[in-house]
């Protein structure tokens, strides 16, 4: 493992756990070559209220386990405004419930050509978190391996900068089972 590919960058960082394997993974590798995380970094989980029984309880199990804060977040419209809660394992929506307000939006359709559920639910959501929090710009770090290559996206936003720590580690799929193979969860 190249610890140092897991070197928290300056200033603020936005570490997106999707609640996976890979990306449970890579918050383990950052706690560890970090010795935990110092304030400006935040560890988002954000729910749309699809995701199975399992998945949430493997996010909270990381957070226990690591003794790590995971904000969960979900959209929200109030007032005909889009906005967002912070949840927690036992609030979070298990019902598609974020899912359906963001459906809700006048002329959108889901549909695999234009992401509008992921920007909507996901990346939107933690941005309005952060800019709630102060945050101006930010790194964001995004779990895809180094055999997931054609993944890679230079980020077009102005507020952040992709950081993609297990693609410079070169941690690949077989790193990351082998890594939960050893885990006790």
């Amino acid at each position: 493992m190249k610890t140092s590919a897991y070197k928290l960058p300056e200033d603020n960082v936005l570490i997106s756990f999707s609640g996976g394997r890979t990306s449970g993974y890579m918050l383990h590798q950052i706690l560890v070559a970090n010795g935990g995380l110092p304030e400006c970094a935040k560890v988002v989980f954000a729910n749309t209220g699809r995701e199975m029984n399992e998945t949430l309880d493997f996010v909270q199990e990381c957070s226990e386990r690591w003794s790590v804060p995971i904000t969960w977040l979900e959209y929200n419209r109030r007032d005909n405004k889009v906005t967002f809660d912070i949840v927690n394992h036992n609030s979070a929506a298990r019902n598609g419930e974020p899912f359906k307000k963001a459906l809700m939006q006048p002329k959108i359709l889901p549909n695999v050509h234009r992401r509008f559920c992921t920007q909507e639910l996901k990346v939107l959501t933690i941005k309005r978190y952060l800019v709630s929090l102060g945050w101006k710009e930010w790194t964001q770090c995004i779990g895809i391996r180094a055999d997931e290559k054609h993944r890679l996206k230079k980020s077009t936003e102005k507020r952040w900068e992709h950081w993609y720590p297990l693609h410079d580690a070169v941690a690949t799929k077989r790193t990351v089972v082998d890594f939960w193979n050893k885990q006790p969860f």
